[in-house]
């Protein structure tokens, strides 16, 4: 876990899965993949299996290591909800993220209508919990658009999408039920352009719709040069995190001791096989 994130919405990323598999247009260039695959082979680095899917069980409990609250990206180097990733684990993430309610979760996904159907039934108690965000990917009209009709259609209380990479002008966007809307370019050498008045049409529609809009970047090959700056000023906008005190030192350490327990039937080869 890195508990320092350079993303600039989030303080810090969690992974309890790693790897993943392209999906849609948006994966093209996935930076995650990039970076897991320069390790493939090396014995004893943690992607020395590439980007292939692993679950991690190791990791889950680590939320409440932590005692100041943060933001918490939830598996920048996965996808919760990919195919290979069974409910149970799934779930047990869910509740480590409950039991951390000192944290806001942000958890992100492509795979929208798994995590529409787990919203409503076997997720259904971490559905409405206050200190978590449930949020789709957006790129385009064809693939990302039908995610935002998927999250809206589940039951969660905090809604947020991550219009990036912005590959094309979106139209008109319903953002009924939507809390937030994150919305930057592809960075890298092979980055595909973004057209500012595509990204101007969605601040518009935030801003008609009482939406918070966060601008993270323009990207490009030098994303560090190229900034975040839109129509001279930065947009940071997020949705509220509802969150609960910070624990004191006995009571976390109690709630440590949970979520170890939840971690430890997936710490058998059995389970671990599951995600190999």
């Amino acid at each position: 876990m890195a508990d320092n994130s350079k993303i600039e919405w989030t303080d810090a990323t969690w992974n309890p899965v790693r790897g993943c598999v392209k999906l849609s247009p948006g994966c093209k260039h996935c930076y995650a993949e990039t970076f897991a695959e320069r390790f493939r082979g090396v014995l004893g680095h943690p992607y020395t299996q590439g980007f292939d899917l692993r679950l991690i069980p190791g990791k889950l409990a680590e939320p409440l290591r932590w005692k100041a609250s943060k933001r918490v990206f939830v598996n920048s180097m996965s996808d919760l909800f990919l195919d290979g990733v069974p409910e149970a684990y799934i779930e047990t993430v869910a509740r480590v993220m409950a039991l951390a309610d000192w944290h806001t979760f942000q958890v992100l996904t492509k795979r929208s209508e798994r995590m529409q159907q787990l919203l409503s039934t076997r997720l259904a108690f971490a559905a409405r919990l206050p200190n978590v965000w449930w949020g789709v990917s957006v790129e385009d009209r064809r693939y990302g658009l039908p995610r935002v009709e998927h999250l809206r259609a589940a039951p969660a209380r905090t809604r947020f999408l991550s219009v990036e990479p912005l590959l094309e002008d979106l139209g008109r966007v319903d953002f009924t039920g939507v809390d937030g809307v994150i919305v930057g370019g592809e960075s890298g050498a092979k980055a595909r352009p973004l057209d500012p008045a595509w990204v101007r049409s969605l601040r518009e529609q935030c801003d008609a719709a009482g939406v918070a809009f966060f601008f993270k970047q323009w990207g490009g090959v030098r994303k560090a040069t190229t900034g975040r700056v839109l129509d001279g000023r930065t947009y940071d906008a997020l949705p509220r995190s509802t969150v609960a005190p910070v624990l004191d030192e006995a009571r976390r350490l109690r709630l440590l001791e949970e979520a170890e327990a939840l971690a430890a039937p997936w710490l058998t080869p059995p389970a671990l096989a599951l995600g190999a």
